[in-house]
């Protein structure tokens, strides 16, 4: 039987759960391929009632502003991957080839052999990259950290430190290692679209390129082993 795979987010973040109602779930649909494609900064919740045929008052019943709606999608994010993460490395017992692993799904967008869900896969991952920094980089980061709406991201940072810890022990560093790792995955895929001098990238290696470059990163820091 088919299903539509969903979360739990921290109920800190939003005032109603979108997923409480049709229109809540049409809403952040239409939230994540607005902002996709105008960004944030250009994005409203006036534009965004004109997508979904609702009005402002009632995207403000499910959410106090566009900084709280793109952390609702940034968890959602970090959940869905996490469980990806999960379900591919099941099987796999080798710490390299499971770091290996790691690396490439972090390097590219979300596979679309997954278990179905609410969004558009490409959307988010546009998202991710363009937009997931600006939900920490505030000057309410400390506050909204007691509040735990980081913790998918820390929960999927300290499973990927742990699956590094695995392959190197004595490795002193997992858990910068990792957050470098995946926000280095965001900033190089950045920077190839719209910086390229910025990175070493050309045409022959552009599908490839954040792949290959975190994977000499990151073994070349702990040592690569035979694969």
């Amino acid at each position: 039987m088919d299903y539509v795979l969903s979360f739990k987010v921290n109920d800190a973040i939003y005032l109603r759960d979108p997923e409480s109602s049709e229109i809540g779930k049409q809403m952040v649909k239409s939230a994540i391929d607005l902002i996709a494609k105008i960004g944030l900064e250009h994005f409203t919740f006036k534009k965004l009632a004109a997508e979904t045929g609702s009005t402002e008052a009632t995207i403000y019943r499910y959410f106090e502003n566009k900084h709280k709606m793109l952390l609702y999608i940034i968890n959602w994010y970090w959940n869905y991957l996490a469980f990806i993460v999960m379900i591919q490395l099941q099987n796999v017992t080798d710490p390299a080839k499971r770091l290996q692993l790691v690396i490439k799904l972090l390097s590219n967008k979300l596979p679309d052999n997954t278990i179905q869900n609410n969004y558009n896969n490409d959307n988010l991952h546009t998202i991710v990259i363009s937009e997931s920094s600006k939900v920490y980089l505030i000057n309410e980061v400390d506050e909204e950290n007691k509040s735990q709406v980081f913790k998918p991201f820390k929960d999927l940072c300290a499973t990927v430190a742990a699956i590094i810890t695995a392959y190197k022990p004595d490795y002193p560093y997992p858990h910068s290692l990792s957050s470098m790792l995946m926000e280095t995955a965001h900033n190089q895929h950045y920077f190839v679209e719209h910086l390229p001098s910025l990175t070493d990238c050309n045409k022959k290696i552009e599908k490839t390129y954040v792949q290959q470059f975190l994977e000499s990163l990151v073994f070349g820091t702990l040592g690569k082993e035979s694969m």
